[in-house]
């Protein structure tokens, strides 16, 4: 019996080790594959960064820094005018990125303000008001409709929002910038609600015990001490709506109007950087100043994101580290 029990151990622990063995094999190739497709990924953003400044840094040869913010023109009274246009196919071409960075500012700033305003309440709902049922339903249909296609919504904005908001409004442009940021905040609200969800969410159960136990009110809680801790997560997501909405390019292009013009009026046609990008890239000769202009304003908006994004990413780091301790 003793021999016979020492074999069936033995047994058993050469088959021990064969499953062990094939788990850490099987571990490793996991770890290979995901190590070979991070690395490849970083490799393509790379790829795309040395080819964007690569096309997009050739432009100061050929136009120069100062023709990317205003030109002096002679008029014919010999009075010098400083222009902020961006007309590249004139006879004089004028390259100035002025009116296209006003422009994706007056369709960005209020989109966001819009949808700071919803997205962080609808955040502050599903994280401290929703009961668990409702909120099972409201979380997925917010993060499902992250994902309609932009195109869709510009082109409801395009035949709806823009003839509602004509009738309601009376604005100089029937396609607005205003038109374009109400657009814009349909895709801002579910990123900023999410994460807001996520902020508040992350912050421990017993400051809203310890606020309750005081005496404090729901609304008192989450006003006076949950919102203040999730300061850094909540603005980070308002920082990363506002990168969103500078990068979009359907919304903007299809109900903004697609005139650069120099305006701080909101109710006026505007063009951004993005659209312009889009709507004249596939038609200007490769290798022309235009063609090189075009890349430029990629390197603008390129580091624009880059930096938003650097920022919210610092700012949620700091609170991750925060709330660990």
């Amino acid at each position: 019996m003793e021999e016979k029990d020492f074999y069936s151990k033995s047994a058993e622990s050469k088959y021990a080790k064969k499953i062990r063995k094939f788990t850490r094999v099987k571990e490793s190739a996991i770890k290979f594959f995901f190590a070979v497709n991070g690395t490849m990924a970083l490799i393509f953003i790379i790829l795309i960064f040395i080819f964007l400044f690569k096309e997009g840094i050739r432009a100061l040869d050929h136009i120069g820094w100062l023709d990317f913010l205003y030109l002096d023109r002679t008029d014919a009274s010999g009075t010098v005018q400083r222009v902020f246009q961006w007309y590249p196919t004139s006879e004089e071409p004028r390259y100035s990125l002025i009116p296209l960075i006003i422009g994706t500012l007056l369709t960005a700033i209020p989109a966001t303000i819009i949808s700071t305003l919803l997205g962080v309440g609808a955040g502050i709902y599903l994280s401290e008001v929703a009961n668990p049922k409702l909120k099972e339903f409201f979380k997925p249909m917010i993060e499902l409709f992250a994902g309609i296609p932009t195109v869709v919504l510009g082109f409801i904005m395009l035949v709806v929002g823009a003839s509602f908001f004509n009738d309601l409004l009376n604005p100089a442009n029937r396609l607005n910038a205003f038109v374009a940021s109400i657009g814009l905040s349909f895709v801002i609200i579910p990123i900023i609600a999410s994460l807001t969800e996520d902020a508040l969410h992350s912050i421990p159960n017993e400051l809203r015990m310890a606020s309750y136990g005081l005496g404090a009110t729901k609304w008192q809680t989450v006003s006076k001490v949950i919102l203040p801790a999730a300061f850094s997560g909540v603005s980070a997501s308002i920082i990363l709506g506002f990168g969103r909405a500078i990068g979009e390019t359907m919304i903007v292009l299809m109900c903004a109007g697609n005139a650069a013009n120099m305006t701080v009026n909101i109710f006026l046609s505007v063009r951004t950087m993005t659209a312009t990008i889009a709507a004249e890239m596939g038609e200007v000769s490769q290798g022309s100043d235009h063609y090189f202009a075009l890349f430029f304003i990629g390197i603008v908006l390129f580091t624009i994101t880059f930096f938003l994004n650097l920022i919210a990413e610092i700012i949620i780091n700091k609170m991750r580290k925060k709330n660990t301790f």
